[in-house]
């Protein structure tokens, strides 16, 4: 048994670096970490392709649900082609019907739109009212992973629906916990479901730079920046569990 990989999210050059150095083994790429995630610019998807370890990039143009209309769709499509044009190795994607359930149609498409790039269902999951009934849909599209919460706003307080989707996935799709996960709490989650993997920001709160720069509302005093150190301490703890 091997232990889960950790995946960590990371919305900047300098949180790209310092997931690096404490021994990442993906990165998922985005902007707007504050706002669940947003997809990344071209500049820092080309910066990330030089990054020694596998890519996956962020595809969400929009804030708000993940029921997209033909103009997002737009944007949805050019944005897959502009990771594939970066280099990365692959895609996060989901959406959604209005009634919550995923909207596969639309998630066959932006598959096909991805081409060999590998492929994450995001936590537009967390939104279906039957998590075994989306996992199968995940499973016969052909994606890699499912990034999950459970349902609930942190993975901890979502682990009986993650084993759901564990127990139905049976081992054709990896399941990767996700949202408030950190050294001191993946341990508890991994006892309660053995889950594949473990998506992180591994974050710690950063002092923002320039005071005028907050107060003209240009920067978040409440920044936080993913740390090497709890990078590495993730790692340490996941150790423990293979």
């Amino acid at each position: 048994m091997t232990a889960p990989l950790l995946e960590v999210c990371v919305p900047d050059a300098e949180s790209l670096a310092a997931a690096v150095i404490g021994g990442a083994e993906r990165i998922e790429l985005c902007s707007g970490l504050e706002l669940g995630g947003l997809t990344a610019s071209p500049g820092l998807m080309r910066l990330a392709a030089a990054a020694p370890l596998r890519v996956h990039a962020l595809v969400r143009p929009r804030t708000g649900d993940f029921v997209y209309d033909g103009r997002d769709i737009d944007a949805l499509l050019a944005d897959i082609d502009a990771i594939r044009a970066a280099g990365l190795d692959g895609i996060v994607i989901g959406a959604s019907r209005p009634d919550g359930t995923l909207d596969a149609s639309l998630l066959r498409r932006l598959k096909d739109a991805a081409g060999p790039l590998g492929t994450t269902l995001h936590r537009a999951i967390d939104l279906v009212p039957d998590f075994a009934a989306a996992t199968e849909i995940a499973a016969d599209l052909g994606f890699e992973r499912i990034l999950t919460s459970g349902g609930a706003r942190a993975a901890i307080d979502g682990t009986r629906a993650i084993r759901t989707i564990h127990d139905t996935a049976r081992g054709r799709i990896k399941v990767m916990a996700g949202s408030g996960l950190t050294p001191a709490n993946v341990g508890t989650l991994l006892d309660a479901v053995p889950v594949d993997e473990v998506h992180s920001s591994c974050a710690t709160a950063m002092t923002t730079r320039g005071a005028d720069a907050v107060r003209l509302g240009f920067a978040d005093p409440t920044r936080r920046q993913t740390d090497p150190a709890v990078v590495a301490e993730f790692r340490e703890v996941l150790e423990r569990f293979a």
